[in-house]
């Protein structure tokens, strides 16, 4: 199920503009395929999919690692403004419309202090555990914001 639901989305970024994930979401459930954020954002990050100025793309040729996909730190400095503190909360504050990949960069991170987030369109919520792991992890991700 999961080759088929990669082919359909290399199929549609080969073959028409999104500009979205909702929109690929949507897309591939038309085509048969109910999948999550969280499903879709492993398939983007696996299939090297990168958000450009006309919506998303298939990287080239090429970067077929896990090295060539920007880290987290290329990300947060392209795409991240600002982080706020709420108690056991983050808010990230993006460029318009990268909230998206900047939570999925988050998720594969696989940061201790991190238990979920959720995108919108140029912010995104972090969920950490207590208020302490929230303040290390803002620590963090500004430094990484520069």
């Amino acid at each position: 199920m999961k080759q088929q639901r990669h082919a359909a989305i290399r199929d549609m970024l080969a073959n028409s503009t999104v500009t979205s994930q909702d929109e690929l979401r949507r897309k591939l459930q038309k085509r048969g395929f109910t999948v999550t954020q969280a499903t879709l954002s492993r398939d983007m990050h696996e299939l090297h999919i990168f958000k450009g100025p006309n919506g998303y793309a298939l990287a080239g040729p090429g970067h077929e690692d896990d090295d060539d996909v920007p880290a987290i730190k290329e990300t947060l400095e392209n795409f991240g403004l600002e982080v706020k503190q709420a108690q056991n909360l983050l808010i990230v504050i993006t460029t318009t419309g990268s909230a998206q990949p900047v939570a999925a960069a988050l998720d594969y991170e696989d940061w201790p202090e991190l238990m979920g987030s959720i995108a919108g369109d140029d912010t995104v919520l972090i969920i950490c555990a207590d208020s302490e792991q929230a303040a290390v992890l803002k620590e963090r991700m500004e430094g990484l914001i520069g």
